[in-house]
């Protein structure tokens, strides 16, 4: 047993000793964290340079425009064909794209050598036998009779000005063919395809190795936006914002640049990192002083870096007792796969054995270990180098977007990065340790450039659909009369499920009492503190009340909730409301004034008293922690506590659907219901006490906050929930909760939108089949641009203009589309609303017995407001389905602020009187 552990010993002090003797003679390899951040830097300053149209002719990385404006949707179909030229093997391949965007891809190919004579003879011998290969492909495949889009794979640098053109700039790798350099490739291959006269393909793409990655990569995950080639050769390409590629005219959109990254340290940007073997094996090259990141990263020069470090550490006596064999001065004699075989993780020692004794040497135990330990060495700093370029990109992108935080998916190819067992994982660790403000999911490409090319072919040949596929989109947001009566009346069921005690806890309508049991009567008066929480903005308020005269004055100012706090904890987001307290209790010169506060809160809260509010859940895009289930004036008592400067009399905590009906109240008696139909939807009104089975007594009327947006939540509405309801529910914050909410507010009406418009473009209705990557980002399509949109003054010029700002470039067809795309979801929201609103009025009229009624109701937000149609749908539709009712609506002037204060002098002028009883 002893002896095993002095054995285990010995070789572990062994390989101790050989690790620190090659880390010593390679130290110039090993990059540090800061170096790589520098590299990084360097790369960064490159692309911009590249990027430029007066820096371009002498940037290094040269940063190639595509003419890839999209990436795949899922709505290809078709056949294709698809031609890779530029490794050691050529490849032809026939893709079937399946149909109805199921991404699902069925290939078949052949490889074909690619001898030296012909790599490295005459350009047009080159072509006529890649022409003579697609034919031998063609009549394999029994493909002749067919007339196929055809997609080309060119794994060089090429200069584009459309999608299928490409001037080669120069070539790289081992090919040389004379006559092709500033050319376009395109037109050398149909020319040489003239000469089999029974080949009928059309050539619609060139697209590099790189872009083809990511296009394949992109087909199976929309996130990818980048491609890198990791294999014999190594380059990279992205997305890249149209405003910033100068050498293509046009600012709207992306494109996805092909880096050729190849070429960085060309200017001598990497002189300082370059080391003596690095020099040597450019000299031996076939492109001298060219390609140099390449040379250092790539599987056509890692095997020959280890033979030359080897080879000088014999010299020098470190390895093999200093003797060397004739094979180790051969060029080439030690590949990549060697490379990779020695460094495997249980058989490493013994490939590197082999390996070594197939070169005629006579390694001992110290030399595996050593040579092993270079192999390493030599990976390692090629998967550094790549994730300092890639991390550049990513960052890149991150800043374009103008994110905090990306999630991206990075499409990856090469045979180094697949057949190297330790290779993929460095790459993604030094990735996320240089980029932690990026999410990056690594994503292996099959079959991955030859199909990427097919796949941008079938993007360009998308066909367009039929008007009738458009229709049958748009059916599906028409509710007819039957469907609105029905609504309305599963709306009142909601009503009385959520009244009453049995049902409540079921009833997806709380119908939550807010213990405001008066309206003003016009004696309130005094000074009184409005907040106002209930989206991304916070207004605090003065609000002055003079007794009689029905005068009101305020003073406000608004504060921003940024992101981090909407969804940080709830601590942070109540100390953040203190501070603006604070800044406008300062900002007012009121610091030490003793005032009552209202708090309008626009959540969904059970209430126990006018001045005590559960929070039951979060909505409109609130997520912070433990304030579900707690008192919310009891946290804002707590931070105001922590602050320690103020002190203030928290009198009632309200919703803001209640202050808008006070407000309108205040002006109007006969105003019982308030309606917010904005941001979010929600209606209260006032109900009489015998029917609130959760509050004791029967006197009187006390106001209820329906919570309505919950409606549906238990299914009554799915009869009417389209298939784009059901990706905005799922994609939301909250989803299967507050259904109703999402078919009818503001905050989802453009998500709606955006949701059909995508499915329209992935139908090839619209856009010309292509998504912009802003058409994809959540949130982009704004309800205010479906008012905008919806406006009759507006042209359809207008409308393009608006479609541009959000990065889709339309035609005037597309344009009439998305008008009528808004027209159909307003008109629903509009009409949803006013079921609801007749469910609540007829209410309201059967429970005082009244044959014919005449309410007020008192709205506010900004889609009532705003919306050029809106408020004429609602009121038309509550007049067919309430016709006994004489609805007035009344706009309510900055409802929930001066509503809070309002509340707040009632409860006080009660509170009062109470006390003088």
């Amino acid at each position: 047993m002893f002896a095993v552990h002095l054995m285990a010993f010995y070789f572990t002090k062994l390989k101790e000793d050989q690790i620190k003797k090659v880390d010593r003679f390679l130290y110039h390899m090993r990059l540090s964290n800061e170096t790589l951040l520098d590299i990084m830097a360097r790369f960064q300053a490159e692309m911009q340079k590249g990027l430029g149209k007066d820096t371009n002719p002498t940037a290094s990385v040269k940063m190639l425009p595509t003419f890839v404006r999209a990436i795949p949707d899922g709505s290809e179909n078709g056949e294709f064909l698809s031609l890779d030229l530029g490794g050691s093997k050529f490849r032809v391949l026939k893709v079937q794209v399946s149909e109805e965007g199921k991404r699902n891809v069925q290939m078949e190919s052949q490889f074909y050598p690619t001898p030296n004579e012909i790599i490295r003879g005459n350009g047009t011998e080159l072509f006529e036998y890649v022409a003579d290969c697609l034919a031998d492909f063609m009549k394999t495949k029994e493909l002749m009779q067919k007339k196929l889009p055809l997609g080309l794979t060119f794994s060089f640098p090429c200069k584009q000005t459309k999608l299928e053109e490409g001037i080669l700039l120069s070539w790289t790798k081992k090919f040389k063919a004379r006559g092709v350099q500033g050319t376009d490739v395109v037109s050398s291959l149909t020319n040489a395809m003239k000469r089999h006269q029974d080949l009928d393909v059309d050539i619609l793409a060139l697209v590099n190795d790189t872009v083809g990655t990511m296009m394949t990569c992109a087909y199976d995950d929309p996130y990818c936006e980048v491609g890198v080639i990791i294999g014999t050769g190594t380059n990279a390409c992205y997305m890249e914002d149209m405003s910033n590629i100068d050498l293509v005219e046009g600012d709207e959109g992306r494109m996805c640049v092909n880096t050729e990254w190849g070429a960085f340290g060309d200017d001598g940007a990497l002189e300082d990192i370059r080391t003596e073997f690095d020099r040597e094996l450019d000299l031996g090259s076939l492109n001298p002083g060219k390609q140099l990141f390449e040379k250092m990263i790539s599987g056509l020069y890692l095997g020959e870096l280890v033979r030359l470090i080897l080879l000088k550490m014999a010299k020098a006596g470190l390895l093999f007792g200093g003797e060397k064999s004739s094979a180790l001065h051969i060029k080439g004699k030690i590949e990549t796969r060697h490379v990779a075989a020695m460094e495997r993780y249980k058989e490493g020692l013994a490939n590197t054995r082999e390996i070594l004794t197939d070169l005629g040497l006579e390694p001992s135990d110290a030399d595996c270990i050593a040579v092993q330990h270079v192999c390493t060495i030599v990976s390692f700093r090629s998967a550094n180098l790549c994730a300092a370029a890639l991390a550049a990109i990513l960052t890149r992108l991150r800043e374009n977007k103008k994110l905090v935080r990306l999630r991206t998916t990075v499409g990856v190819d090469g045979t180094l990065y697949k057949i190297h067992p330790q290779y993929p994982k460095r790459l993604h660790k030094v990735v996320r340790k240089l980029v932690p403000n990026c999410d990056v999911r690594f994503l292996l490409s099959e079959s991955g450039s030859t199909k990427g090319a097919a796949m941008v072919t079938a993007v360009a040949s998308r066909l367009q659909a039929q008007r009738k596929q458009i229709d049958k989109v748009l059916a599906l947001f028409r509710l007819t009369q039957e469907q609105l009566v029905g609504i309305r009346n599963k709306m009142r069921v909601e009503f009385e499920y959520g009244l009453k005690k049995d049902t409540h806890p079921l009833a997806t309508v709380k119908m939550l009492p807010t213990y405001v049991c008066g309206m003003p009567d016009g004696t309130e008066k005094g000074k009184f503190l409005a907040l106002d929480l209930g989206g991304t903005n916070f207004r605090v308020l003065l609000v002055k009340i003079r007794s009689g005269r029905r005068s009101v004055r305020m003073y406000n100012k608004i504060f921003a909730i940024p992101l981090e706090i909407m969804q940080g904890t709830g601590e942070e987001l109540f100390d953040h409301i203190v501070q603006c307290i604070t800044d406008f209790l300062d900002y007012m010169g009121l610091k030490g004034a003793q005032l009552p506060l209202g708090f309008t809160f626009s959540f969904p809260c059970r209430q126990a008293s006018i001045d005590k509010g559960t929070l039951i859940e979060w909505t409109k895009g609130f997520k912070a922690t433990d304030c579900e289930g707690e008192d919310v004036v009891d946290m804002l008592r707590e931070a105001i506590k922590r602050r320690n400067e103020f002190d203030l009399d928290i009198v009632a905590v309200v919703n803001d659907t209640v202050g808008t009906m006070m407000t309108c109240g205040y002006e109007d008696s006969n105003c019982e219901v308030g309606l917010i139909a904005g941001t979010g939807s929600n209606m209260c009104y006032m109900e009489e006490m015998r029917n609130i089975e959760l509050v004791e007594g029967d006197e009187g009327k006390m106001c209820i906050n329906t919570e309505w947006g919950g409606f549906g939540d238990n299914g009554c509405l799915d009869d009417i929930h389209t298939q784009y309801d059901k990706e905005v529910d799922e994609g939301s914050l909250n989803p299967g909760k507050q259904r109703y909410e999402k078919m009818t507010s503001g905050m989802y009406l453009g998500e709606i939108v955006r949701q059909i418009l995508i499915d329209l473009t992935k139908q090839g209705l619209l856009f010309r089949g292509q998504i912009s990557e802003r058409l994809q980002t959540r949130g982009i399509f704004e309800t205010k641009f479906l008012s905008q949109i919806e406006s009759d003054r507006l042209a359809l010029l207008q409308v393009r203009r608006i479609l541009q700002q959000l990065g889709l470039d339309s035609t005037c067809e597309d344009s009439i589309v998305v008008k009528e795309v808004c027209g159909a979801v307003s008109r629903r929201a509009a009409q949803l609303y006013g079921a609801g609103l007749a469910a609540i009025v007829e209410k309201r009229r059967e429970d005082q017995g009244l044959e014919h009624m005449r309410i007020t109701v008192g709205v506010d937000g900004t889609l009532y407001k705003l919306h050029p149609h809106f408020s004429r749908i609602l009121r038309e539709t509550v007049k067919e389905l309430a016709p006994q009712c004489d609805v007035m609506f009344m706009l309510s002037e900055d409802g929930s602020g001066k509503g809070a204060a309002l509340i707040t002098a009632v409860a006080k002028r009660l509170q009062q009187t109470q006390r003088e009883h």
